[in-house]
C-alpha cells in the first residue's frame, strides 16, 4: 500500500498517469477558484478553510502513502478511466508535490491555527493557483521543472516528452506571423478597451423592458 508510483511494464522507473495528475489538478483548481471567488464577493473564508485543510491532507497523502489514494487523483482517474494513460517519471512529480505540501501546511497554520489572514497566506494561494493552472491547462509541471534543474540525469519520462532533446515539429513551431497577430489581438483589446470601457460599464437591463422600449 505504501509505495510511490506504479511498475508499468516497458518502464525502468516507477510512473505515474498524467491524465489522472491533471484530472486532480482541475478539481482543485475549480474548489480554489470558487473558494477565492466568496472571499472576493462575499468576504466569505470559510470555503477557503476547508479547502485547505483538504489540499493538505490530499497533498500528504500523494507524498507519504500513495499517490493511488489520494482522494483528487482517485476521482481523476476515474473520469479518464477510458483514455490511454500518459506515463510521466514519479520522482519529479513527487518533489512538485513537497512544493504543495509546504504551502499547503504554512496556509494552514496561519490561517486554521492562527485564524489570520494576510499577504503570506494570499501569495501561497496565488503559487498554489498558478502551479495548478500550468499543471492543468498546459500539461507544464513547475514543480518537476524546478526538480530537474538539479537533477538532470534523473528525469525521465517527462509529459510530452519534454526531457528529451529532440527538434520540434512543424506544427509545434511559433511564427513571426502568429505572434504579430498575438501583438495585433493585444493592441485591439487595449483600443477597444478605451473606447467602449463607457459604454461596457453600463449595467445590463432586462430584455423584454429593452424590447418594449
Amino acid at each position: 500500500m505504501k509505495q510511490f508510483g506504479e511498475t508499468v511494464e516497458g518502464y525502468d522507473i516507477p510512473v505515474l498517469n498524467e491524465r489522472e495528475i491533471r484530472g486532480g489538478a482541475g478539481i482543485l483548481f475549480l474548489i480554489m477558484i470558487i473558494s477565492f471567488m466568496k472571499i472576493m464577493f462575499q468576504a466569505d473564508f470559510l470555503m477557503i478553510k476547508y479547502f485547505i485543510t483538504i489540499f493538505m491532507i490530499d497533498m500528504a497523502i500523494r507524498v507519504f502513502i500513495n499517490p493511488k489514494y489520494s482522494p483528487s487523483l482517485i476521482i481523476g482517474r476515474f473520469m479518464v478511466r477510458n483514455q490511454t494513460p500518459q506515463y510521466v517519471g514519479a520522482a519529479q512529480k513527487r518533489f512538485a508535490w513537497i512544493i504543495g505540501l509546504t504551502l499547503s501546511s504554512a496556509m494552514f497554520v496561519h490561517m486554521i491555527v492562527f485564524n489570520a489572514y494576510g499577504i503570506f497566506n494570499g501569495l501561497s494561494c496565488l503559487i498554489c493557483m498558478i502551479l495548478m493552472f500550468f499543471e492543468l491547462a498546459f500539461g507544464i509541471c513547475i514543480g518537476c521543472k524546478i526538480y530537474g534543474m538539479f537533477n538532470k540525469n534523473k528525469v525521465q519520462y517527462c509529459p510530452g516528452e519534454v526531457c528529451e532533446l529532440k527538434d520540434r515539429q512543424e506544427i509545434q513551431k511559433t511564427s513571426m506571423t502568429q505572434f504579430a497577430v498575438l501583438i495585433a489581438f493585444g493592441l485591439f483589446l487595449a483600443l477597444m478597451i478605451y473606447a467602449f470601457n463607457d459604454y461596457f460599464s453600463i449595467a445590463p437591463r432586462d430584455l423584454m423592458k429593452v424590447l418594449k422600449g
